[in-house]
């Protein structure tokens, strides 16, 4: 059991109402004539609703008992994501509303981490950043710098479009901000 007021913090997997959530937010709050409070921003790893709580002195919660497994990403049809555990390789499923948004991160080959709560996998964990090959880039033109407009949208590998420097050309690697989806940098 954790004490609440002390032990949560930010990026903390704790059980709530029987389902495991991820705090993405934590703050100490004490205003005057009032007990403080620990105000949370929290996940749901499940369903990925998120929901505001805040915790009172004496509040417990469990911090959840969750598996992370490096697993390989192989392929989707239309409902599911398949994935290769990388020690028994055993092949495992996610629905594409588990997936949500990291769709557009998933590359075939690609090392990423599943969550497991109650030898169930639950969520999918990406690397912060990823490295992706430009499939589509135009030519950037030579007026556009003059009206401070020194980017442009390319299309990577996955299909998802990412806004990135004009100096960007297609067959270009860049690495992508798997969490804010922006551009990083371009690999050499």
């Amino acid at each position: 059991m954790l004490s609440t007021l002390n032990d949560i913090k930010q990026g903390l997997i704790i059980v709530y109402d029987n389902d495991p959530y991820l705090v993405m937010k934590s703050q100490f709050v004490r205003m005057q004539m009032r007990k403080p409070v620990m105000q949370t921003k929290l996940k749901n790893l499940i369903n990925g609703k998120v929901v505001e709580y805040s915790f009172k002195p004496g509040d417990k919660v469990e911090e959840a008992d969750v598996l992370k497994k490096k697993v390989n990403y192989l392929y989707k049809d239309e409902n599911n994501f398949y994935f290769m555990d990388n020690e028994s390789f055993e092949q495992l499923s996610l629905s594409a509303d588990v997936i949500g948004e990291n769709e557009k991160f998933l590359k075939e080959g690609s090392e990423v981490q599943l969550l497991f709560f109650n030898n169930n996998p639950v969520s999918l964990s990406l690397p912060p950043k990823m490295t992706f090959t430009v499939a589509e880039a135009q030519d950037g033109v030579k007026g556009d710098t003059a009206q401070g407009r020194v980017t442009k949208m390319v299309k990577i590998e996955t299909g998802h479009e990412v806004q990135v420097p004009l100096f960007v050309k297609t067959g270009d690697t860049i690495r992508v901000n798997t969490e804010t989806g922006e551009y990083v940098e371009r690999v050499s």
